[in-house]
C-alpha cells in the first residue's frame, strides 16, 4: 500500500523506474490493473529502494482491482480515450449536494472506467494545488461537510466505452437511482454481481435463451468429455447432483438429507469452476457464480448486500425446474482461515440459511483448501470435498490434442513430447501456452509470408517454452538449466549414476519401483569442495529430466519474526507438490540446517531443521518431490536430517582429476581461439589442486591477458595462459581434500 498523502484515494500507481521504462510509459501514464478485477489508474515513479517486482497502489485503486495487499497484478500501458459523457452514482448527500459541474471538476485529471469506484479528492499531484482544485476543495467541503474526503462514487457508465478521461467538455450527471448491477458496455462486471443473462441462461445449453440478448454472458460451458484432468472429480459431482435434484425422496428414505455442500480443491488454473459450470449444465440446473476475492474485497455493508442478492437469486433459480447450484470461486478470499473478518459470520449465516433450501446446492472452490475459514466445513454447509489433481504426462497430451484439435500444426509437433516437457502445468498453463505458440507462429507468417499456408510448428511452441511459466512457479525463483543435461558434465560417472538413480528413475520408472517394492529415495545431499560444480550437477539434472526446479539459498527461508521461517517451509514444500514432478535445491544446506542446540539464535535454525524433518519424513508423503541439498561443510548439518527417509542419499562431488580438468578447460574455451602452442591436456596435468571454477577462470583471465597486451588480439597463447596462472591460483587446500575424504 502506497503511504503518500499525495496518493490517497487518486488512483495513483508506482513503479520502479525500470519497470516504467520496460514498459514505455511516462509519468501520469495510464494503466490497466488487473487482479481479481480489472481497474485503470495513473502510473507514477516509486522510491528506488522499492524491488522492480513491486507496485504501490492506494487502497482505492486496490479495491477496484479486487485485490489485498501481497496479492500478484498484472499491469499494461492502458490507451485512454476523452470522455463525451459519465455517469456516476453516489450517496443520496452526494447526488443531492454536489452540482455535475463540480463533479466534473473534481473527477478531472482521474482515468476511469465503468464499475470503479473513485474518491471525489481532486487530482493535485503536482504538490501545489491550483486555483481551481482549492474552489472545488471548497466547494465540496461546504456541501457535504467535513467528511467530504471520505466520500465515495461509483461510474456507472461512460461514453465512449473503456478507460477515460474527464475534460471541460464532458457532460457528467449523477444517476439518481442505483442500478441493480454496475455492467456497462465494457464487457466486463463489478465483482460479486450476477451477469444480467444468468436468471434467463438456458441451463440446458448454456447459451440465452432465443429472443433475449444477454448485456454479459457468461461463458460457454464445456462438454464433459473435454474435462480431461478432472473426470473423476465432474463424475462425482454430477451424481451427488442428480441425487439431489432428481431423487431427493430416494435419500429421505435411505435417512440422508437431500442438501448438497462441496469444496471443490485444486491447484491455481486447474480448471475448477469450468468442471462446475459443465456438471452444472449436463444436469440441466441452473447457476448463479459469486466471486470470492471481488467481493472481500468491497467494503463490509456493501459485500454483504451482493452475498444477499445472489443467495435471493439461486433461491429463486432453485424454486423452478432442475434445481440451482450456487459457485462460490476462490471461496478463501471472502472466508480466510487466518483473521477472518466480521463480514465472514454473516456471510455463514446467510449460507446456513441458504444450504437449507430445496434444490439448492452450494459449491465452493479453493486452490488451498488449508486456507478456508474451517467454519465453512461445518456439517450444515460444506461436509463434502473434492479434489482436481495435477495432470500426469498423459492428461497434458489429452488436454493438448483438445486445445489444438482447431490449431493447423505442422505434422513434426509431437504432442506427447511436449507433454513430457511440460511438467506442472494445469489446463489454464497450456492453454497460455499454446496461445503463445499461435502468436509466435503469427509473427513468423507474417515475417516470412510466402512461407505457405500458416501453421504451428516446433519452433513456435520452443519460444512459447522460454516465456510461459506455469502458475505454481510464477511466484517462486527457479534454476535456469538452459540447454544442459548430465551428458555435458564431464567425467563423474559415479556421481550422475547416483542421481540417476535417487531422481529420475522413481519418476521414469515407477511401475518396476512398485514391482520390487521399493520406496523412493525422499533426498539427496551434495557434499564437495567448493567450486567442484554441484550447483552446475542439479541443473544438468533438472535439464536431463524436464523437471521444475526450485531453488532456495539457505538463509533466504529464515526469518527474525517467530513463526515467519516455518511457514516459509511449508510454503515452499507446498508449491513444489503443485508443480509436481519438482526438484527442490537447497543450495548451502549447513546455513539452513545446523545441528540442532548449538545456535545462539533464539531457536529459529532449530525451528526450521524441525519444520524441514516434518516436510521431509511427516505424515503427509511427498510425491514426485526430491530435494536436494548442497553444502561445503556437510559435517555442520543436523544428523536428523541425513538419516534414511530424509536426505538418505549422500553423494561426494570429488574434485576434478586430470582428465577432468582437460574436459573442464575445452568447455570453458570453447568459444576461445587459442594458440598452436597451447596444450589443454598438458596444462590440465600441472593443474593440481584446481576446482572446475578455479580452471574456468583460468581461461577467462588469459583472454584478458591478451586483451590488456593488444585490443586486436585474434587468440590466446600458452605463455598467456601462464601468466593467467599467477593471478588464478589452486582454492582446494590439503585440509579441505583431506575434510571431503574423511566425510565419504
Amino acid at each position: 500500500m502506497s503511504t503518500s498523502a499525495t496518493d490517497h484515494r487518486r488512483g495513483v500507481l508506482r513503479l520502479h523506474p525500470e519497470v516504467l521504462d520496460a514498459l514505455g510509459l511516462r509519468g501520469l501514464d495510464a494503466v490497466r490493473v488487473s487482479g481479481a478485477r480489472a481497474t485503470v489508474a495513473l502510473a507514477a515513479t516509486a522510491p528506488v529502494r522499492e524491488s522492480t517486482g513491486v507496485v504501490l497502489v492506494d487502497d482505492i485503486t486496490l479495491t477496484n482491482a479486487g485485490a489485498r495487499e501481497g496479492d500478484q497484478l498484472v499491469v499494461t500501458p492502458e490507451e485512454v480515450r476523452t470522455a463525451r459523457s459519465l455517469t456516476v452514482s453516489g450517496s443520496r448527500l452526494a447526488t443531492a449536494s454536489v452540482t455535475p459541474e463540480t463533479l466534473r471538476q473534481a473527477l478531472t485529471g482521474k482515468v476511469l472506467l465503468a464499475g470503479d469506484t473513485v474518491s471525489l479528492l481532486p487530482q493535485d499531484l503536482s504538490g501545489t494545488p491550483s486555483v481551481t482544485t482549492s474552489r472545488v476543495r471548497s466547494t465540496l467541503s461546504a456541501a457535504i461537510g467535513v467528511t467530504w474526503t471520505n466520500e465515495l462514487v461509483t461510474v456507472s457508465a461512460t461514453d465512449p466505452p473503456g478507460a477515460v478521461t474527464v475534460h471541460p467538455a464532458t457532460m457528467v450527471n449523477w444517476q439518481r437511482e442505483s442500478p441493480t448491477a454496475t455492467s456497462t458496455g465494457t464487457g466486463r462486471e463489478a465483482p460479486g454481481t450476477i451477469p444480467a443473462a444468468t436468471e434467463r441462461e438456458d441451463s440446458r445449453t448454456g447459451r440465452p435463451e432465443e429472443g433475449e440478448a444477454a448485456a454479459d454472458e457468461s461463458p460457454v460451458p464445456l462438454p464433459l468429455s473435454d474435462l480431461v484432468a478432472g473426470r473423476q472429480a465432474a463424475k462425482r459431482l454430477e451424481e451427488w447432483l442428480r441425487l439431489s435434484f432428481e431423487q431427493p425422496e430416494l435419500l429421505a428414505r435411505l435417512g440422508a438429507p437431500a442438501r448438497l455442500g462441496v469444496l471443490l480443491d485444486g491447484p491455481p488454473g486447474a480448471g475448477k469452476a469450468t468442471l462446475v459450470r459443465s456438471v452444472t449444465a449436463a444436469v440441466g440446473a441452473h447457476l448463479i457464480e459469486l466471486t470470492g476475492p471481488g467481493t472481500g474485497a468491497l467494503e463490509a455493508a456493501t459485500a454483504a448486500q451482493r452475498v444477499r442478492e445472489a443467495l435471493r437469486r439461486a433461491r429463486t433459480a432453485a424454486a423452478g425446474d432442475g434445481g440451482c447450484v450456487l459457485l462460490l470461486t476462490d471461496v478463501d478470499g471472502l472466508l480466510p482461515a487466518t483473521s477472518p473478518p466480521p463480514l465472514s459470520t454473516v456471510v455463514l449465516d446467510e449460507l446456513r440459511a441458504a444450504a437449507a433450501v430445496a434444490g439448492l446446492a452450494i459449491v465452493a472452490t479453493s486452490s488451498d483448501s488449508r486456507h478456508v475459514d474451517p467454519r465453512l466445513r461445518d456439517a450444515e454447509l460444506l461436509d463434502r470435498e473434492l479434489t482436481v489433481g495435477l495432470a500426469d504426462t498423459t492428461t497434458r497430451t489429452e488436454l493438448l490434442r483438445i486445445l489444438l484439435r482447431n490449431t493447423p500444426l505442422d505434422p513434426a509437433v509431437d504432442l506427447g513430447e511436449l507433454a513430457e516437457r511440460t511438467p506442472g502445468f494445469v489446463a489454464a498453463d497450456l492453454g497460455a501456452l499454446t496461445r503463445e505458440a499461435a502468436v509466435q507462429a503469427a509473427l513468423r507468417h507474417r515475417a516470412e509470408p510466402g512461407d505457405g499456408a500458416p501453421g504451428v510448428r516446433p519452433e513456435d511452441f520452443e519460444q512459447a517454452l522460454s516465456s510461459v511459466r506455469p502458475i505454481s512457479m510464477s511466484s517462486t525463483d527457479t534454476l535456469r538449466t538452459g540447454e544442459i543435461g548430465l551428458d555435458d558434465v564431464g567425467d563423474m560417472s559415479e556421481v550422475k549414476q547416483a542421481l540417476h538413480e535417487t531422481v529420475l528413475w522413481p519418476l521414469r520408472y515407477p511401475d518396476s519401483f512398485a514391482r520390487l517394492g521399493i520406496r523412493p529415495a525422499r533426498g539427496v545431499l551434495l557434499h564437495g569442495p567448493p567450486g567442484c560444480g554441484k550447483t552446475f550437477l542439479v541443473r544438468a539434472l533438472a535439464g536431463t529430466g524436464r523437471l521444475n526446479t526450485v531453488a532456495v539459498k539457505g538463509a533466504e527461508l529464515l526469518d527474525k519474526w517467530v513463526g515467519e521461517s516455518e511457514r516459509a517451509v511449508r510454503d515452499l514444500f507446498a508449491r513444489a507438490a503443485d508443480a509436481a514432478p519438482t526438484l527442490v535445491f537447497l543450495d548451502e544446506i549447513d546455513a539452513l540446517a545446523p545441528v540442532r542446540g548449538q545456535s545462539s539464535d533464539s531457536g529459529v535454525t532449530d525451528r526450521v531443521v524441525a519444520a524441514l524433518l516434518t516436510e521431509l519424513d511427516g505424515v503427509e508423503p511427498m510425491r514426485d518431490v526430491v530435494v536436494i541439498g548442497a553444502t561445503n561443510r556437510p559435517e555442520l548439518v543436523d544428523p536428523a536430517l541425513l538419516r534414511p527417509g530424509r536426505l538418505e542419499r549422500s553423494v561426494g562431488v570429488p574434485p576434478p582429476d586430470a582428465a577432468a580438468r582437460a574436459e573442464i578447460l575445452r568447455t570453458a574455451g570453447a568459444n576461445t581461439p587459442f594458440a598452436a602452442d597451447v596444450d589443454l591436456a598438458a596444462l590440465a596435468e600441472s593443474l593440481e589442486g584446481y576446482s572446475a571454477a578455479d580452471c574456468a577462470s583460468l581461461i577467462r583471465e588469459a583472454a584478458l591477458t591478451a586483451l590488456r597486451e593488444s585490443l586486436h588480439a585474434a587468440e590466446v597463447s600458452a605463455a598467456q595462459l601462464d601468466s593467467a596462472r599467477e593471478r588464478v591460483r589452486p582454492s582446494l587446500s590439503p585440509a579441505q581434500l583431506a575434510a571431503f575424504e574423511a566425510f565419504r
